[in-house]
């Protein structure tokens, strides 16, 4: 793509990187990326029922071209599209009938003489217009203005350590909370480097990194007409846990785990000889029971490097080169350990600055949107 523009770094615990594609490559840079094909959010057209004898060969049908254009300077759209028309007149159930629908670009229909309701939708962008087809004359080319973009999301651990796509996730949030503190869901569980359409807006984006506690918090801003590529730094690694007798030795079997942060809190549980989990960075504590014997060691995260964590069946254990803390062996008594992992509540990070903060006089204007 041409035209990329600069990241920008929003706090110190993260940093993301958002680039633009031009207005004139536009089209190109959609078909970079695999386009998400979700359920489409349309307000008041929920229904998709046939209607019931409209189209009766004794009355002539009009073909009628649509089109669909991400801003009104752009050219149509040929990806990515979906068309759904409606009759005005609702049916027995209460719910507008379905006409007629189409995906891809362009759309052209034969429809009989009178009006209509159009829904074109580019993701989770969308715009509904009234249609009306005459019983004869020129039946003019329908073009509808979506005012929406493309967002590409991506995440590295630390400076530029890959995160594979099957331990990430992304949800996407409306920018504003509402009365209750709760933002709206836009959509969840998007997969990395996949296209998302949206109306032009700021979105609040969720990324989690493995399932325990590394989350990150972003706000990013969809231009119409461009897609904007977003690249989130997780402050996290990805640790090995491993009992053994010696250092460097075969991890024990039959070994549960519990991790517990520098305050104390359980933030994951296992019951494996060497359990994976991705820990936010920070200051824990490897907690492991063999049998009927309870070992401990205090261990650091730091973000981008993965490693294992050895606990010794021994009362010393090795040290981190940033605490003088030697580990030792706890009582036998031991709570029962969970048997699910929990991530901790998210509702104690801080809140992340708005691209509005960051770029004052930056924003866009939401337009016909339908969500």
């Amino acid at each position: 793509m041409s035209g990329i523009s600069s990241a920008r770094r929003l706090s110190a615990a993260f940093a993301i990187l958002v680039s633009v594609s031009t207005a004139a490559s536009a089209q190109n840079a959609f078909k970079e990326f695999k386009q998400l094909d979700g359920s489409v959010k349309m307000p008041k057209l929920n229904a998709f029922v046939a209607p019931n004898g409209e189209n009766s060969p004794a009355r002539t049908l009009r073909d009628v071209s649509l089109e669909a254009k991400l801003t009104p300077q752009s050219g149509p759209q040929q990806q990515g599209l979906a068309w759904y028309v409606f009759s005005p007149i609702a049916g027995a159930d209460g719910k507008l009938p379905l006409v007629a629908s189409s995906r891809g670009g362009s759309a052209s229909f034969h429809l009989l003489p009178g009006d209509y309701f159009v829904n074109v939708s580019f993701g989770r962008a969308g715009v509904t217009k009234r249609l009306s087809v005459p019983e004869s004359g020129d039946t003019q080319k329908q073009t509808m203005v979506l005012d929406a973009g493309g967002m590409v999301l991506n995440a590295v651990s630390g400076p530029d350590v890959r995160i594979p796509p099957n331990e990430l996730s992304f949800s996407i949030y409306s920018s504003e909370a509402k009365e209750d503190g709760e933002r709206g869901l836009v959509m969840d569980d998007v997969k990395p480097n996949t296209l998302v359409g949206l109306s032009a807006g700021t979105y609040h984006i969720v990324s989690e990194y493995g399932e325990v506690n590394a989350v990150i918090r972003a706000d990013i801003q969809v231009e119409a007409g461009k897609v904007t590529e977003a690249t989130i730094q997780h402050r996290a690694a990805k640790i090995t846990f491993k009992l053994v007798s010696d250092a460097g030795g075969e991890a024990i079997a039959d070994t549960a785990w519990s991790i517990l942060t520098a305050a104390g809190d359980i933030v994951g549980e296992s019951v494996s000889a060497f359990p994976t989990m991705v820990l936010a960075e920070g200051r824990y504590t490897a907690v492991a029971r063999n049998k009927d014997k309870i070992y401990q060691r205090d261990f650091t995260v730091a973000a981008g490097m993965n490693t294992d964590v050895e606990v010794l069946m021994k009362q010393q254990q090795p040290q981190d080169a940033d605490t003088e803390q030697s580990a030792r062996q706890l009582p036998i008594q031991m709570p029962p350990m969970r048997q699910s992992q929990t991530p901790p509540a998210t509702t104690n990070q801080q809140p992340l600055p708005t691209y509005e903060q960051l770029a004052p006089g930056a924003g866009g204007d939401d337009g016909d949107s339908m969500d």
